[in-house]
């Protein structure tokens, strides 16, 4: 009965807070459903495409979700229900809703740009280049951390002396791989039915997700397998094109179909939690994680751990960049920037509640004490989630636990492949700004090297190789530095936002105790980060221990720039 309030309190307070809270931004900032948005002012058929607000919902949804929702909140379970619960409702609500909404709302105002030329509209162009840099930054340990995810729920031990081929009677993972391998084809095809044969919505959506059922039929009978660098070589190749082409042919119609599932797998959740509140006793099934442990766990004190691991559950810098990269470029109208901006991040927050609760079904096999008496999380949280969620229908073993447990981790995989290559087609977008002087409107334009560095091939090549070769890391090296970086550029992309609305002469002051608060957690766990790889290092540490030294002192060298030109900014702005 605890999982079942949990939810519905959940859900309650999001509600309400998407109707008044999401009402009063905006109100304040003035939506205007009259206005024409960028996607219908610069149609080019490739970037700026209108989408109808199902597509562009569910692209924007289904990138901004990915494996965050999910791997943040159970790993942060260390704490207790208590904590993560709060820091997902009050953070989706005040913190990351108000910045995806914010930044999608400031992108369409400034013809579909991205943040960067956000702050330099009104930080400066020395702002701009510096945030750029840093944003990049953040896409490689974007690119890092879902590669490392995705290669995870394709790969089984037994594929370790496997290079290809189909399998029958697959393991849940070579099921996941096959299943996202057809799904890719699916999408290609939707895409064509909708956008060249002019085929409408509803009959095409109908076909994509009978086209779902089948291709999953398919996958529980047929397995794919190939070692951890084929995938991740694989993986690579995948982003990169699907970054480049147009987004109707990949990214519009994959990130809609997806949807479905995501929708579909918390439907199923929370189905499974209501049935389990008055049928789980016969099963000796209940929710078993504390409601809080204490201050201080194994991943570390609750400030600023619990804020940076949670991650994407409550605020994500990484939202801002899809809302003002490829979002903006695709809102039809702006009567519907609430429901695209604030509303999918509430839903993630929801999300990331029925993360915490499918972590405290079967919290017994994946946290445990330590010999210092810490709460430890152990496995794979894709792992815990599909287990979690999967028991609630059928005890472990059972067809029907199997079944439910391959297709969440099914969903699991294919949001994270989603915001890889949403993720690619920013960073592609940002490298190219980065060596553009302000008169030259593309690549085409630049002189010299730049016309090099800037040409989307190379800037795509560069980070999908840089971001593959990092996600070879384990995840446990690369999520508590995404995190950090991740909320940092959150607190970044609020200053932008707040400095922007300042000088159009809009309202802000909401946005000062969410980006105070994210800077200080951030930067303060990204410090104390660099003091102990610091000790790690000079005892001898391996190349790992090192890229994050040397990551965490580039992000706080640039986010304190980058805060002292935001400090300028709202000081003339009070003078004003």
């Amino acid at each position: 009965m605890t999982a079942l309030l949990i939810i519905i309190a959940a859900v309650a307070l999001l509600v309400i807070g998407y109707i008044i809270y999401g009402s009063w931004l905006a109100k304040q900032w003035g939506i205007d459903p009259k206005r024409k948005t960028p996607a219908h002012e610069k149609q080019d058929g490739v970037d700026y495409v209108p989408a109808k607000p199902a597509v562009l919902m569910g692209h924007h949804f289904s990138s901004i979700a990915g494996a965050g929702p999910i791997n943040g909140p159970i790993q942060a379970a260390v704490f207790g229900w208590v904590p993560v619960f709060l820091w997902c409702v009050v953070g989706g609500i005040f913190f990351g809703g108000l910045q995806d909404f914010g930044s999608l709302f400031a992108s369409i105002r400034n013809d579909g740009k991205s943040v960067g030329e956000i702050i330099k509209s009104s930080m400066g162009q020395k702002a701009k280049k510096l945030f750029i840099i840093f944003a990049l930054l953040v896409l490689i340990l974007v690119i890092a951390s879902f590669v490392n995810v995705v290669a995870g729920t394709f790969l089984t031990a037994a594929d370790a002396a496997k290079t290809f081929g189909f399998v029958t009677n697959p393991t849940g993972n070579q099921t996941t791989a096959m299943i996202s391998l057809c799904f890719i084809v699916l999408a290609i095809i939707y895409g064509i039915l909708t956008n060249k044969c002019g085929l409408k919505t509803l009959p095409a959506t109908i076909i994509g997700i009978a086209g779902i059922i089948l291709i999953t039929i398919l996958g529980l009978n047929v397995g794919f397998a190939m070692t951890r660098t084929a995938w991740i070589v694989f993986i690579g190749l995948y982003i990169a094109i699907a970054s480049l082409v147009p987004v109707w042919i990949m990214l519009q119609p994959r990130d809609y179909l997806s949807s479905f599932l995501l929708y579909a797998m918390m439907i199923i959740a929370i189905v499974g939690i209501i049935l389990s509140a008055f049928t789980g006793g016969a099963r000796d099934l209940s929710f078993n994680l504390p409601a809080f442990t204490g201050w201080k766990q194994s991943i570390g004190t609750m400030f600023p751990a619990l804020f940076i691991t949670v991650a994407c559950g409550a605020c994500s810098g990484f939202h801002s960049l899809i809302s003002t990269g490829t979002s903006s470029k695709q809102l039809d109208n702006e009567a519907n920037a609430k429901a695209v901006g604030y509303g999918s991040m509430l839903i993630e927050s929801a999300l990331g509640i029925i993360s915490l609760i499918a972590v405290g079904m079967v919290s017994s096999k994946f946290i445990s004490v330590n010999d210092a008496g810490l709460y430890v999380f152990k496995g794979s949280p894709a792992t815990a989630f599909g287990s979690g969620i999967a028991i609630l229908f059928g005890n472990e073993g059972s067809g029907v636990f199997n079944t439910i447990k391959a297709l969440l981790t099914l969903a699991v995989s294919v949001f994270a492949l989603t915001s890889l290559d949403t993720g690619t087609r920013l960073s592609r977008f940002m490298f190219s700004e980065l060596f553009l002087k302000e008169d030259e409107a593309t690549w085409k334009n630049a002189k010299g090297i730049r016309k090099i560095l800037a040409n989307p091939l190379f800037g795509t090549a560069l980070m999908v190789i840089i971001g593959c070769i990092l996600g070879g890391l384990s995840l446990s090296q690369i999520w508590g530095l995404f995190g950090a970086a991740n909320q940092l550029l959150a607190g970044i992309a609020l200053m932008a936002v707040a400095a922007w609305l300042g000088n159009v002469g809009k309202n802000n002051k909401m946005f000062f105790i969410p980006m105070i608060f994210m800077l200080a957690a951030t930067l303060t766990y990204l410090i104390m980060t660099i003091i102990k790889k610091c000790k790690v290092v000079a005892a001898g540490a391996p190349w790992g221990d090192w890229f994050q030294l040397i990551f965490a002192l580039a992000m706080v060298v640039l986010a304190i720039i980058l805060v002292i030109e935001g400090f300028k900014t709202f000081t003339k702005q009070l003078k004003k």
